[in-house]
């Protein structure tokens, strides 16, 4: 167990029941050679889930439809391609070869994403957080993995501008994402 994880466990247990995926077809239809292990590991423990009533982890099928990994990663893609017809790329973003992957949401609407970048594309356990805000042009980078930075949010020690200041929760909760 990674670090960030083994922090996040101590912060809320699990649940009993892992969740064993087909990694092979998410990283497919994703194009990508392989998805973080931290986020993996993260999956596996906690599934598709609500943390602190506000932000969402993205699963490969995730019973709950809403929060299905592939399909946002479909969704986003098309929502970006034509943000970038009429606002400028962040920076991180300017690359051509680069781009973004969701791995978890709020009910905002703000977007956290991996950001993909070519020289690293094959070492994802390297790629580095992207969040977005839900309705204009703001964009973080953090130069941590999604377990890290759902950790260290959780434990106040990375802030965001970008995401809730109600978040986190001074008690914190969690739920998995089961079936609507």
């Amino acid at each position: 167990m990674n670090p960030s994880l083994a922090r996040l466990a101590e912060l809320l247990p699990p649940p009993l029941e892992p969740r064993e995926k087909d990694w092979r077809s998410a990283e497919q239809a994703l194009r990508v050679d392989e998805l973080p292990s931290d986020y993996k590991e993260l999956i596996r423990a906690y599934g598709g889930s609500n943390w602190d009533d506000y932000l969402y982890l993205l699963e490969p099928g995730c019973p709950n439809d809403n929060y299905d990994l592939i399909k946002w990663e479909d969704q986003q893609t098309e929502a970006l391609d034509g943000l970038w017809e009429i606002e400028k790329k962040p920076s991180e973003l300017e690359d051509d070869a680069t781009r973004v992957i969701p791995w978890a949401t709020t009910d905002n609407g703000e977007c956290l994403y991996w950001l993909v970048r070519p020289e690293r594309e094959r070492a994802s356990d390297q790629w580095t957080i992207m969040v977005n805000e839900a309705s204009g042009d703001r964009w973080e980078h953090f130069s941590v993995t999604c377990t890290q930075f759902l950790a260290s949010a959780l434990t106040g020690d990375l802030k965001s501008a970008v995401l809730s200041s109600r978040f986190p929760l001074a008690i914190h909760e969690f739920r998995r994402l089961n079936a609507v």
